[in-house]
């Protein structure tokens, strides 16, 4: 397949993660369900440089964050496959950033969240891994052509 293929798949599954991710803040999800301790921290308030908030705040802010994140990836990497057909690897060490970071994802998703994320992250992650090898077969094709042309001149 081709690098803006795999690309693409990434951007999209990306997109879904962060739909995911948002909506569930906007249900104020907890995998046990509302307890205690989500509604502590929805109550218990402080002041946090001038502004009053809660714990509940500063969750659903930093979920919020990733979740603009994530949209702004799935944007970034469907950009990102529209310059793909550059006649160079340019392309490669952005995807190779996208990919340790979304591999960090992973890693961080199975040590500390749960399945979901988990397997979101590490199929990003191999759309990116695949992706990056794919740019390397078309600039080593490339090169090769490249070379054919100055031996025949």
């Amino acid at each position: 397949m081709r690098i803006a293929t795999w690309l693409r798949g990434a951007a999209v599954l990306s997109v879904l993660l962060a739909l995911g991710h948002t909506s569930g803040g906007l249900q104020h999800w907890s995998p046990p369900g509302e307890t205690e301790v989500l509604r502590s921290m929805g109550t218990f308030r402080f002041d946090a440089l001038g502004s009053n908030r809660s714990y509940l705040d500063f969750y659903l802010g930093f979920g919020y964050i990733i979740s603009l994140y994530l949209f702004a990836q799935g944007l970034l990497l469907w950009q990102l496959a529209s310059l793909a057909s550059l006649p160079d690897a340019r392309v490669r060490p952005m995807v190779a950033t996208f990919f340790a970071a979304s591999a960090g994802a992973t890693a961080l998703d199975w040590a500390l969240f749960f399945v979901v994320p988990t397997v979101s992250n590490l199929i990003i992650s191999i759309c990116l891994a695949l992706a990056w090898l794919a740019g390397g077969r078309k600039t080593t094709l490339e090169n090769m052509a490249r070379a054919r042309n100055v031996d025949e001149h």
